[in-house]
């Protein structure tokens, strides 16, 4: 049987609240007493419930994490910078996705109805966004994880910069001379797609050339839409010289489709992505990439959560971590 509180109280001859104001750290005792509690516990090697001690204290030291999947290639990066930060401060983490759906959502659920946590780190699956802003308003601290700019300024959020990001791809594949580039978007229903279009469009204009419709290809963030739209492109008869794609996953479909076609990359076409996923160095050839901060976005969001557990407002404008360039044999043979 699990030894609990009574026996810890019976053994060491005291009431089960002198055993709980040991635990908890509350209230004056006397330290022979509470230096006899401290012993029976060692003694019966009683552990106490983690969750009956937080509410004791008023906080459970655990902190909620809501992710789409963990299926998403940077999803672990981020994970495990908001990790780091929670386990040095000795706080735990509780993971939900939304594998399962509505299911997944009312588990969830029911962990905030019962208070299992302190606070609420989140990478939005898509449909919850109001659902969260609920929470927040009701007095859940919540820090979103902006990876689709989809934040309505009501939630605090750590983000990237999508549209310079993007910016610094275009400048790059200019200065190797690439002037026809064949874009594969994300969702249009994202928010990064727009910033990521137009921050690379932008830098074409500045340069005198435009981005024609018959170059834009409409993805979903997969291999296969990489893939498709090069496909696509030559069996149009679209000429490119450089595909830039909005995240790795299809840049890395693009570049299997380059394969396949007999096309060289880079010699023939330059291939640029965007999230630098641990995949991007590795492929043949590596992958030039924008860099998203992906740890340390995870970090900042779980340490904006902390300081507002001390006392620290949370932030009303977005924490930004700016994005880099990576460049890899993609792009520069």
């Amino acid at each position: 049987m699990p030894i609990t509180i009574a026996d810890v109280a019976a053994r060491a001859k005291v009431s089960k609240t002198t055993v709980s104001r040991v635990l908890n750290g509350k209230g004056e005792l006397d330290e022979s007493t509470a230096a006899r509690v401290r012993a029976v516990i060692d003694e019966l090697g009683y552990v106490p419930s983690s969750r009956a001690v937080g509410l004791a204290r008023g906080r459970t030291r655990v902190v909620a994490m809501l992710v789409p999947s963990l299926t998403w290639p940077w999803i672990g990066e981020v994970l495990q910078g908001a990790v780091d930060v929670l386990e040095t401060e000795r706080y735990g983490l509780l993971l939900f996705t939304c594998n399962r759906g509505d299911e997944s959502m009312r588990q969830f659920g029911a962990q905030v109805s019962a208070k299992s946590f302190d606070g609420l780190l989140v990478i939005e699956p898509e449909g919850t966004l109001d659902y969260i802003a609920t929470l927040h308003r009701r007095g859940l601290p919540v820090v979103l994880i902006d990876d689709r700019d989809q934040s309505t300024g009501e939630i605090p959020s750590v983000g990237t910069t999508n549209h310079d990001g993007a910016g610094s791809a275009a400048r790059h594949l200019l200065e190797i001379g690439r002037r026809k580039p064949l874009v594969v978007t994300g969702p249009e229903r994202f928010g990064c797609t727009d910033q990521r279009m137009a921050g690379f469009a932008a830098v074409y204009a500045e340069a005198g050339l435009a981005i024609p419709p018959e170059r834009v290809s409409l993805g979903d963030f997969t291999v296969a839409c990489g893939a498709d739209a090069v496909h696509a492109a030559l069996a149009a008869g679209v000429e490119f010289d450089s595909v830039f794609a909005h995240n790795d996953l299809s840049a890395l479909g693009a570049m299997q489709a380059l394969l396949d076609t007999g096309r060289r990359t880079p010699q023939d076409v330059a291939v640029v992505g965007f999230d630098d996923i641990p995949t991007a160095a590795h492929t043949q050839p590596p992958l030039s990439t924008v860099h998203q901060p992906l740890r340390e976005m995870g970090e900042a969001a779980a340490r904006t959560l902390l300081a507002h557990f001390e006392g620290s407002p949370l932030p009303s404008e977005p924490t930004v971590i700016p994005t880099s360039f990576v460049t890899r044999g993609s792009t520069v043979a």
